[in-house]
């Protein structure tokens, strides 16, 4: 396990110097702000030097970079209480947990979601049984929180076979689901027929009905009634996100 250390250690030797080094940590200075709970404007003057920090502030600030507080006050000691976490390579190896460019990351940061070994058809259905997660995806727990404002435990990635929602989902596009968003109503949804998993448009209909709908015209919309629905039949979860490679 390794410590991080700044890339300038003169620029720490100072306190508005650490504040400098932290916010970089964090992302840039708006993401700082906002982990510490202050204005972009007041963010400044700390990293100026115009003010003088209170405990608090100190504590939060180095809360939110991952840091002691002895060292982002006097710079002395270690920076980070725990050395960086570590995984191993399928050799045993030890691997501190850094970017491309070798920068910590603080895994924290990051919502690991499920990867399952199954594909959403958007044609004819696949088997859906054996369900099995084969590796996680990593997406920023600001984002899931903020923007999707879902619970990560409710989340799985699948990937799409298939081109009856060809324009809107592709084929060997990944899509990340809601599992907790099964009740139906307008949007885009993996569905449970007849033990394979599809994914297709939903659409509400009088009289407890949902239209099943393709984006593909050459694929027939179809009804369910929700009042008897089909015995192997279940609304697994809507898509709220997709990844395509270009």
């Amino acid at each position: 396990m390794t410590d991080a250390k700044p890339k300038d250690e003169n620029l720490c030797a100072s306190l508005s110097g650490r504040i400098e080094h932290l916010t970089e940590l964090c992302g840039g200075p708006g993401e700082t702000a906002r982990k510490v709970g202050v204005s972009n404007t007041t963010l400044q003057r700390w990293r100026n030097g115009e003010v003088d920090l209170s405990t608090s502030n100190l504590v939060k600030l180095a809360d939110a970079a991952g840091v002691t507080v002895e060292w982002l006050a006097t710079g002395r000691g270690k920076m980070r209480a725990d050395a960086l976490p570590v995984t191993e390579d399928p050799c045993g190896h030890q691997c501190p947990c850094v970017d491309t460019l070798g920068n910590p990351v603080n895994l924290t940061d990051f919502v690991f979601v499920p990867r399952y070994n199954l594909k959403a058809s958007a044609g004819h259905g696949l088997d859906a049984n054996g369900e099995k997660p084969i590796f996680s995806m990593a997406f920023r727990r600001y984002w899931i929180d903020n923007f999707l404002r879902l619970d990560p435990h409710n989340l799985s990635v699948l990937s799409v076979r298939g081109d009856s929602m060809e324009g809107v989902l592709n084929d060997r596009d990944v899509i990340l689901i809601d599992h907790a968003d099964n009740t139906p109503k307008e949007g885009v949804y993996v569905l449970r027929i007849d033990g394979d998993l599809i994914v297709k448009r939903v659409q509400r209909k009088p009289g407890g009905k949902i239209g099943i709908i393709s984006a593909n015209e050459a694929y027939d919309t179809y009804d369910v009634d929700m009042n008897a629905p089909p015995q192997d039949f279940a609304i697994i979860g809507r898509v709220v996100w997709f990844g395509r490679q270009l």
